[in-house]
């Protein structure tokens, strides 16, 4: 190999190393970037809303029809749900709410529990 190709060969990969390091200098900017946004507030409450969602999904799912709550969209809810929520914070109807909900989840369990009950039609 001649001198010439020699340093164009070393040129080149001179060149090379150069764009790599440009390349992870934007990739680590980018990476610091999408950190910061990240850890705002605003994000973090979507975040630990989205997990909050997905666990209330799974664990729900199976206790109604086969199909769970894949039909219903807990994110348009959750607005009214906090007005509620808000609603009978401020009045100071938490302890007559949660025995309104007691009432009809023993309600509907009990009229859930009836319907899987098996007929003795034949008789």
């Amino acid at each position: 190999m001649s001198k010439e190709a020699e340093r164009a060969a070393i040129d080149a990969d001179k060149q090379r190393l150069i764009r790599e390091g440009e390349l992870y200098r934007i990739k680590v900017v980018h990476a610091k970037a999408l950190v910061g946004n990240a850890l705002q507030p605003d994000a973090l409450m979507h975040g630990a809303i989205d997990q909050a969602v997905g666990m209330a999904q799974a664990r729900l799912g199976g206790l109604l029809q086969p199909g769970g709550l894949k039909s219903v969209n807990f994110k348009a809810l959750l607005p009214y749900a906090l007005t509620v929520g808000s609603y009978i914070a401020r009045k100071r109807l938490v302890k007559p709410a949660m025995g309104v909900a007691l009432a009809a989840g023993l309600g509907l369990a009990w009229l859930m529990r009836r319907q899987a009950a098996p007929r003795d039609d034949q008789e």
